[in-house]
C-alpha cells in the first residue's frame, strides 16, 4: 500500500519514476558497478629501520612483539609532529621578517643603526685629531736643528720622514687614479626596454627560462618570483623555548651552545 501511495503522489505530480530511474542510470553509468576504495596507506618513515628501533626500545620494557600497525601509527604521528613543528617555526620566521617601517600604526622609537654610526663618526674624529697632533709633533721634530744627538729626536725625525714619503705616495696614487678615470670617461649605463630583453642592432633578443633566446619583442608576462622563507637556528631556539615539552630539554641546551 505504501508503494501505491508513492506512485500515486508521483503520478499526481506528473513524474514518471521509471523514466527518472533510466535517466539517472544513463547519467551515472560510468559509476554504476564501480568500487571506490581509499588510497594505499604509505608510511612516512622507513618501516624496517623504525620497526627495529621500536623493538630495541620495547625489549627494555619486556615487550617482545610489536605489530606492524604500531609502526604505521608511530610513523604517521612523527609526520604530524614534524608538520606542526615546521608550521610553527615558519610563522615565527615570518614574524621576524615583517617590516613595520611603512605601517601607519607604528612609529620608530629608537634607531640603533644611527646611534652606531654616530659613535663610529666620533671615534673617527678622535682618531683624526690624534693623528693631527702626532703629525704636528713629528713635523716640529723634523724642523728642529738641535746640536745634541738625542736618539729619541733621531727616531722622531726618521718617523716624520717616513710619514712625508707615505703622504707623497698617496697623493701620487690619487692623481694617477683621477687621470685614469678622466681618460676612460663617464660610464654609460645600458638601457633595457624590459626585464630580460637585450637590444642588439635595433632588434630585441628575449631570454626565456635562462637558456632559450629568440628574436622578437619581449613577452609582457612576467613570472612572479617565489618567496622563500629561510629558518635559522635562532627561530628554532625560540620555538623550543615556547614549547612546554622542549623548554627544558637537552636538545635546547645543545642548540644554545652552538
Amino acid at each position: 500500500r505504501d508503494d501505491d501511495d508513492i506512485n500515486d503522489v508521483a503520478s499526481m505530480a506528473g513524474v514518471n519514476l521509471n523514466e527518472e530511474s533510466a535517466r539517472i542510470m544513463a547519467t551515472n553509468s560510468d559509476l554504476v558497478g564501480t568500487q571506490i576504495q581509499s588510497c594505499k596507506d604509505e608510511p612516512f618513515l622507513a618501516a624496517m629501520p623504525l620497526h627495529k628501533r621500536i623493538l630495541e626500545t620495547a625489549k627494555k620494557l619486556g615487550i617482545t612483539d610489536v605489530p606492524a600497525e604500531v609502526v604505521t601509527f608511530i610513523s604517521h604521528a612523527t609526520q604530524s609532529r614534524l608538520r606542526t613543528v615546521i608550521e610553527k617555526v615558519t610563522v615565527i620566521t615570518q614574524h621576524r621578517m615583517e617590516s613595520y617601517k611603512d605601517d601607519e600604526w607604528y612609529e620608530q622609537a629608537t634607531d640603533v643603526r644611527s646611534q652606531l654610526k654616530f659613535f663610529e663618526q666620533l671615534e673617527r674624529l678622535e682618531k683624526q685629531r690624534k693623528d693631527e697632533q702626532e703629525r704636528e709633533i713629528l713635523l716640529k721634530a723634523a724642523k728642529s736643528r738641535s746640536r745634541q744627538e738625542d736618539p729619541e729626536q733621531a727616531r722622531l725625525k726618521q718617523k716624520a720622514k717616513e710619514m712625508q714619503q707615505q703622504e707623497l705616495a698617496q697623493m701620487r696614487q690619487r692623481d694617477a687614479n683621477l687621470t685614469a678615470l678622466a681618460a676612460i670617461g663617464p660610464r654609460k649605463k645600458r638601457k633595457l626596454d624590459a626585464p630580460g630583453l637585450l637590444s642588439i642592432g635595433g632588434e630585441g633578443v628575449g631570454v626565456c627560462g635562462g637558456s632559450q633566446a629568440g628574436l622578437g619583442t619581449a613577452s609582457p608576462r612576467q613570472y612572479p618570483r617565489q618567496k622563500i622563507t629561510r629558518v635559522n637556528l635562532r627561530d628554532f631556539i625560540f620555538y623550543m623555548e615556547q614549547e612546554r615539552e622542549m623548554s627544558h630539554s637537552l636538545l635546547l641546551y645543545r642548540a644554545l651552545l652552538k
